[in-house]
């Protein structure tokens, strides 16, 4: 990672700032909410004790029956298909049974459902209808009671059976529809308008199952209040919708309507104070449904008699509604459950607007800041990549000081701060490098001059000794082995005087030669050629490309190039090893690879391995010549001139070593004009 990004990378840490100002606003937020749910929720429970105190027609029991509004006409066929829209509020009755109650302006509907696969059939007037399957129909006003027997021997027209001694202006019978099929049995029947009863008992009978024939649950009749709603009305807040419950979820009134006031945010607002600000909230399918019963987890700890409250998502864009609900009643004796329900804009509102000059101060510091440090990181890396490109450039390959560097202009060396320090650290530590690398590049020639005539005067010392002592006797044989060593060790001295002239005249050699347009194609083919004879068992595969590779090089260099290559390699190919010459075309010129099969390279030497008295033969035995070192140095030489470079590897599969030389094209030299 450069310095620009880590600098850039710092610079995000300024992102706390509007991560922590985006907390605060959030804790804002439900702040602003809890006390909007405290005040609504005292709204709530002074609504509640007023209704108590007034008188409202509340539940007095727990549970009851409730009667729904008809919204289409009935028809008394045994069949459900009038009552499918109330089907989902359906009331439970025994364990296998429930009930459905409506009412019109003709009468209250009855409609119950039997599951059940097993019959057991008897007309009610029939003596065995007890232990048949049946219904015990309770009416109850006041302290009036008449119990009806309902049964059927088969599915129609059925006759109930009034089991109590008859009441004037009550009915003695009940006419119904009774209907079966493969999942039970169902019944069907209308109480005429003139009979009002408050209470109603249904005992379901399953012959299957047992029991008490003649049981029944009676429960009071809850239905949906208009003087009800009217005293809510009076009572409730403005701008709220208020719902009475019975204990069990039904509605018995409800007056007012949502409906948030003010101004309304825009869908981007909605969908920022959506997306960053709005604590979870509730559905509001669950709420906002218009049925005869609700049943919700605030409902039912509602009616344990501890208030709860809850934020939903409101029917407009970016509104929210807070309902809570309490108690109707003293704890113990919950005679129902008020809900109150407030739409409100003024949380999202406050919120946004808080975030927006939240966020505007926020990224205008952090884009100052940004930008400052993002300019300074630029500068810094500029000048450090200025004095990169000059530390890179201030050497060559070979160790010699670029020319730039030699005249003394090495950059940032001016500045005053730590980065000119580095700059002048750098240029005494190129100075005292380059000043060793001259002296080592001239100690070859120095020495081969200075020990050309200690050599001369011991070899010519030699020489009169062996004379003066043959001129006054034989040598002795013990003594002529020392004496021939010593000339032994004279001659190699002066082979390496000699090689130590031939390099640096061979420096001179290279950089002075000339270039020429030939086919590179050729010169290789001609050199493999060459070379067959000299390898004696070992085999040369020559690859060429089948199209000429003309180049504009030197020739003579490029051959004396793979000569040095050649020998190389022969010294550490085995007798009945191999050799692979290969020359290909590359984009700016030619690549040349002689790979040979032998031990490794060391890891340590393959960055050393061209440069001057450099050597991996083992040393010389009595006898046989010196190695220098000096036949990859100038193949590092050669492809310098061209413009490329020398490299070696170990072959992947480790049977050998890879020589490549990189070559390009020579410039061509301009013939000045008269």
């Amino acid at each position: 990672m450069n310095l620009r990004r880590k600098l850039l990378l710092v610079a995000l840490c300024t992102l706390a700032l509007p991560v922590a100002g985006w907390l605060y606003v959030r804790q804002m937020e439900t702040l602003l909410r809890e006390g909007q749910a405290q005040a609504l929720t005292a709204s709530a429970r002074a609504v509640a004790r007023s209704l108590v105190a007034t008188g409202a027609a509340l539940p007095q029991q727990a549970q009851g029956w409730y009667v729904e509004q008809a919204s289409t006409p009935i028809t008394i066929d045994g069949y459900g298909d009038d009552w499918a829209p109330l089907t989902p509020w359906s009331q439970s009755l025994g364990a296998r049974g429930s009930v459905l109650l409506a009412e019109d302006a003709d009468g209250l509907y009855l409609y119950v459902q039997q599951r059940g696969t097993r019959r057991v059939r008897a007309d009610a007037d029939d003596p065995g209808a007890l232990r048949a399957d049946h219904l015990v129909l309770e009416l109850a006003r006041g302290d009036t009671r008449l119990r009806y027997l309902l049964a059927s021997a088969a599915p129609g027209t059925f006759m109930a059976l009034l089991l109590d001694p008859p009441v004037a202006d009550w009915p003695d019978r009940l006419v119904g529809q009774w209907q079966e099929d493969g999942g039970g049995w169902r019944l069907e029947l209308r109480l005429p308008r003139p009979l009002i009863v408050d209470r109603l008992g249904l005992g379901l009978y399953d012959a299957s199952a047992g029991g008490d024939p003649l049981a029944v649950e009676s429960r009071p009749l809850w239905h949906y209040s208009p003087t009800l709603a009217q005293e809510l009305a009076r009572l409730a807040p403005e701008d709220t919708r208020a719902r009475v419950l019975a204990p069990t979820g039904w509605l018995l009134a409800q007056s007012g309507r949502l409906q948030a006031g003010g101004p309304q945010p825009g869908w981007f607002a909605a969908l920022v104070y959506r997306a960053l600000l709005a604590n979870p909230v509730e559905e509001a399918a669950p709420w906002a449904q218009d049925a005869p019963r609700l049943e919700l987890p605030e409902i039912a700890r509602a009616r344990a008699g501890e208030p709860a409250a809850v934020w939903r998502d409101g029917e407009t864009r970016a509104s929210v509604v807070l309902a809570t609900a309490v108690p109707i009643g003293a704890p113990g004796q919950v005679r129902g459950v008020l809900l109150l329900e407030q739409a409100s804009t003024t949380v999202p509102l406050l919120a946004n607007r808080a975030l927006l000059t939240l966020l505007l101060t926020s990224f205008g510091v952090l884009l100052v800041a940004g930008g400052i440090l993002l300019l300074f990181a630029t500068r810094l890396s500029l000048r450090l990549g200025r004095l990169r490109d000059a530390a890179e450039r201030a050497q060559l390959a070979d160790g010699r000081l670029d020319g730039l560097f030699a005249q003394g202009r090495f950059p940032l060396t001016a500045a005053p701060d730590e980065i000119g320090d580095l700059a002048r650290s750098f240029e005494r530590l190129f100075e005292a490098v380059g000043g060793y690398t001259d002296y080592l590049r001239t100690l070859a020639s120095k020495l081969s001059h200075e020990l050309n005539t200690p050599l001369a005067i011991v070899k010519s010392s030699l020489d009169n000794l062996e004379h003066a002592l043959e001129a006054h006797a034989p040598l002795p044989p013990d003594a002529r082995p020392y004496l021939e060593r010593a000339r032994d060790g004279v001659a190699r001295l002066g082979t390496l005087v000699r090689a130590m002239s031939e390099a640096s005249r061979m420096e001179r050699a290279i950089a002075a030669a000339e270039a020429e347009d030939v086919d590179l194609r050729e010169v290789v083919r001609g050199c493999a050629e060459a070379y067959r004879p000299l390898i004696g068992a070992r085999t040369l595969a020559c690859e060429l490309p089948q199209a000429p590779l003309p180049m504009h090089c030197a020739p003579e260099l490029i051959a004396q190039a793979l000569d040095k290559l050649l020998d190389n390699a022969l010294s550490f190919t085995p007798a009945d090893g191999w050799l692979r010459l290969a020359l290909r075309a590359c984009d700016d010129g030619a690549e040349i690879t002689l790979a040979n099969q032998g031990p490794p390279l060391p890891a340590a030497m393959q960055a050393r391995l061209f440069d001057s008295l450099v050597s991996l033969r083992d040393k010389a035995t009595p006898g046989d010549a010196p190695h220098l070192g000096l036949g990859l140095y100038v193949v590092r030489l050669v492809a310098e001139r061209h413009g490329g470079h020398a490299s070696a590897r170990n072959l992947e599969d480790g049977s050998g070593v890879a020589f490549t030389l990189r070559l390009r094209n020579m410039p061509r030299q301009r013939l000045g004009g008269g």
